[in-house]
């Protein structure tokens, strides 16, 4: 049994310090390098913030941030209920559903409605800032209600809304994002140092793809020292199989989900002594005699791309659009024995191979088990008839896949290699660099999406290098009034002042999980608590000689 190394942690220190400046508001998208500054760019100058630094085992470091918390010197944060807004008369779209943020117009004449019935309404314009391909401003008007000191009070103003024909959320003021908000936040950092290092930075999805565990059952399993959790994956059925990757995953060397065309990805090489941050994309094929047949996905469920970024014909697109999931009736998709217990069912054709790439059958519908070291390839829609014509039994069909950087170059990881789907990116060469444009986080039709995904403060789980080589894993705290979060702006401010020269944003909200000696350390946001994810980042102790 691997002996976990937490309870002997060291404690080197404590460190209290009132804040330095935030860094300036700029318009250019990218800043020069800063060096790491003795305290967070987070909310005033003025904020005390403590820091305790922990040897967790040789070359690993748990550094435990609290910033802010008082409520002097500026107004203190309250509760509120935020209204969804019809379209109004003046809309576009007034046929269009209630979301969070509208038009001027339509804000105005809801707020002109509620005060009519007796509510202390008001309408707020929202706006955000610039980032490296997008070029903020004006996001659309918001509709609050109210100014409540507990969440219990507005909750009960949502029920006597609701009553009232219009439906809305009890929401904190902390979490808009505003550069006044005083905290607290609780920020966790894990940092990786090579030079010291002689464990293991391993990437884990558990016993199969499809199914989801917590951070903190995956880091017990593995007797891991410390851990946090990583990409982005299937949470609702309806976007495939849960657990799955909404990106590109490669574990111990192998490509067992395609990226999301494009967008970021964190790469650990050497079992974590060279870390990171690339964009990636990928072909494949299935070659059978003459026949050579383009793949459409690795490990998915057919017809829904999670993230899209997928081929050509999906649909609404193929480029990446977060937190979709995209659609295409004529789909390839190639299943390893990594998926699950049996490969998803459904109308199609699937060639069935055993460990030497053997057809041993020819299902349809499609959807079973996989012979002992074997796979599959499933076809839809109109590709049925390409698989029919390539695939007879007792043929021999050869899968192959390629990743390709952003340049172009084959990517050819080995089996101390792992990479996650990430997005966006967050810093480049030490400048901050935030690409949510890029990676589908703005949804040009949608931008009450933007509002609460990009602009407003939640938990965040980030990752990246150092200039000293080092890996750092980071989680923020968010959703509560322990802990306000970050926005996607403020976490490329954090990760900037951590001293990391490239950084990207992993998944987070109800996912932002760390774990040390099996125990999580954070307050993960879900109701429910522990929310399982679809695969996490272990840091594992030096083996021990038998």
């Amino acid at each position: 049994m691997k002996k976990r190394l937490c309870g002997a942690a060291a404690v080197l220190g404590v460190l209290v310090t009132a804040g330095a400046p935030p860094a300036q508001a700029s318009s250019p998208a990218t800043r020069p390098h800063q060096p790491a500054r003795h305290a967070l760019p987070l909310g005033p100058a003025d904020l005390t913030e403590t820091r305790t630094t922990t040897t967790l085992q040789p070359g690993v470091t748990l550094t435990r941030i609290v910033r802010g918390g008082d409520g002097t010197a500026a107004p203190a944060p309250h509760w509120t209920v935020e209204v969804s807004i019809p379209g109004g008369a003046t809309s576009p779209d007034p046929d269009a559903p209630p979301t969070t943020l509208k038009d001027r117009a339509s804000a105005e004449e809801l707020t002109a409605e509620l005060k009519s019935k007796g509510f202390q309404a008001r309408a707020e314009q929202v706006r955000t800032e610039r980032t490296a391909d997008y070029a903020g401003g004006t996001l659309g008007w918001r509709v609050r209600v109210g100014t409540f000191d507990s969440q219990s009070a507005a909750t009960a103003e949502r029920t006597r809304l609701r009553a009232a024909g219009h439906t809305g959320s009890a929401v904190h003021t902390g979490w808009d994002g505003d550069a006044d908000a005083r905290g607290p936040w609780h920020v966790d950092v894990l940092t990786i140092d090579p030079r010291q290092f002689r464990g293991r930075l391993d990437a884990s999805y558990g016993p199969d793809l499809e199914r989801r565990e917590p951070t903190s059952q995956l880091s017990r399993t593995a007797g891991a020292t410390a851990a946090v959790n990583a990409g982005f994956f299937v949470l609702d059925p309806k976007a495939g199989a849960p657990g799955d990757p909404a990106g590109v995953g490669v574990y111990d060397g192998r490509l067992l989900s395609e990226p999301v065309a494009g967008r970021p990805a964190l790469v650990t090489h050497d079992n974590g002594r060279r870390t990171e941050v690339t964009r990636l994309t990928w072909r494949g094929r299935v070659d059978a005699g003459a026949a050579s047949l383009p793949l459409n996905g690795i490990n998915r469920v057919p017809g829904l791309i999670r993230n899209c970024g997928g081929s050509a014909g999906d649909t609404p697109t193929s480029r990446p659009l977060h937190d979709v999931t995209c659609t295409n009736p004529d789909e390839l998709v190639t299943f390893t024995s990594e998926y699950g217990a049996a490969t998803p069912s459904g109308d199609g054709l699937e060639a069935v191979l055993d460990a030497h790439g053997r057809v041993v059958e020819l299902r349809s519908p499609r959807g079973g088990a996989l012979p002992p070291g074997g796979s599959s390839v499933q076809a839809t829609g109109r590709r049925v008839a390409d698989l029919t014509a390539a695939a007879h039994l007792g043929d021999r069909l050869r899968v192959s896949t390629t990743l390709l950087d952003e340049r172009g170059h084959r990517v050819r990881p080995t089996a101390k290699t792992d990479i996650l789907n990430a997005g966006p990116e967050l810093v480049r060469d030490g400048r901050l660099h935030v690409t949510p444009a890029t990676d589908g986080m703005v949804h040009p039709d949608d931008p009450s999406w933007y509002y609460g995904w990009v602009h407003k403060r939640n938990p965040r789980t980030l990752a990246g290098v150092d200039a000293a080589g080092r890996t750092v894993l980071v989680t923020a705290d968010g959703r509560s009034t322990a802990s306000l979060g970050l926005s996607i702006g403020e976490s490329a401010e954090v990760a900037q002042s951590l001293g990391l020269r490239d950084a990207v944003n992993l998944d987070g909200g109800g996912s932002t999980t760390m774990v040390t000696g099996g125990t999580v350390i954070n307050a993960p946001s879900d109701a429910a608590g522990e929310r399982p994810v679809g695969d996490a980042l272990l840091i594992l102790p030096r083996r021990q000689a038998h």
